[in-house]
């Protein structure tokens, strides 16, 4: 069985969370989603819970955080190309997202940030498979 991960995010609507993370392009799965849960897939591996505060709370006896003041966390998802990171960050705003910062282009990577109704943070990012492959002693230097 392949590794997968389950990322729990708590949201103080789940229905509006759910309908920002449709139009962020991943798939709302009914089998476990209900008025305190929506399961999104992001791929065959990737899963995001997005759940109300109450059920969030039964899972840990910490204060969950004020993502729009706090960082808690920036989760980054890659894609295949520029495009697709731009495509992303755009259905993000459009949906009612965040922009915390510009887009970074290091030539060899690109990346974009955005933020859900809650202030969790994203960040999509492209790397050349080329760069990639030469491994972090060569990305390093492709700054210079």
């Amino acid at each position: 069985m392949a590794k997968m991960i389950f990322v729990n995010l708590p949201v103080a609507d789940v229905a509006a969370s759910t309908v920002f993370y449709e139009a962020i392009g991943m798939v709302k799965n009914p089998h476990f989603s209900n008025d305190q849960a929506s399961a999104m897939t992001w791929s065959d591996t990737i899963h995001f819970m997005l759940l109300d505060h109450a059920f969030y709370a039964t899972f840990t006896p910490k204060r969950i955080i004020d993502a729009h003041a706090t960082s808690g966390m920036l989760l980054a998802l890659s894609f295949d190309s520029r495009a697709a990171v731009d495509a992303i960050t755009r259905a993000a705003l459009a949906a009612g997202g965040g922009e915390p910062h510009p887009p970074e282009d290091h030539g060899f990577m690109y990346s974009r940030a955005f933020t859900d109704l809650d202030g969790h943070g994203f960040g999509p990012f492209w790397m050349d498979p080329a760069a990639a492959a030469d491994g972090p002693e060569q990305l390093a230097g492709a700054d210079a």
